[in-house]
């Protein structure tokens, strides 16, 4: 380690820590994170906290913070990992011409007039199924009917919302 104003006694007193606890406390955080880079970042990130922080209370607290720091560190790069897997960039539609907007929207107009036509159980399977993207399990688990249900229910209502729309072509 370099030496940033700090006495040579906690330069070497982490050194000494360095070379004994490294490779330990790095399978430790490769348990935690699974992934090897990121484990010695985390490890690497500890030691240079304990020897801002240097001297500790006494010589088995050194170790004691090490494992917490890297403990606590991984638990930091876990839910980093967590909010980047659920993190979607926003969708950007390509900028269309105002006639395919104008197409577009009377196409849903129509798509959302037929389904109002519906029956109410019909429609309620067709968003459920096609809107929220909910599987025939869950979706009959919603409405209290059995799945069977839902697949009749989702096909019928299929085939009455297109032929209601081929009519209005």
């Amino acid at each position: 380690m370099v030496s940033i104003g700090r006495p040579a006694p906690a330069q070497a007193a982490v050194s000494a820590l360095y070379q004994q606890h490294w490779a330990g406390l790095v399978r430790l955080a490769v348990l935690m994170v699974d992934d090897r880079q990121a484990a010695e970042d985390v490890v690497q990130e500890a030691f240079a906290e304990l020897y801002r922080r240097w001297p500790l209370r006494g010589p088995d607290a050194a170790l004691a913070y090490l494992r917490t720091a890297v403990l606590n560190r991984s638990r930091s790069v876990l839910r980093r990992r967590k909010v980047a897997r659920l993190y979607i960039p926003p969708h950007e539609a390509p900028n269309a011409s105002a006639e395919s907007a104008a197409v577009l929207s009377e196409e849903r107009t129509q798509v959302q007039r037929a389904l109002q036509g519906l029956p109410r159980r019909m429609r309620e399977v067709l968003v459920l199924r096609y809107y929220l993207d909910l599987p025939f399990a869950e979706i009959a688990q919603l409405l209290g009917i059995s799945e069977s249900s839902a697949r009749a229910t989702s096909s019928r209502g299929l085939a009455v919302l297109t032929e209601r729309l081929e009519e209005l072509r």
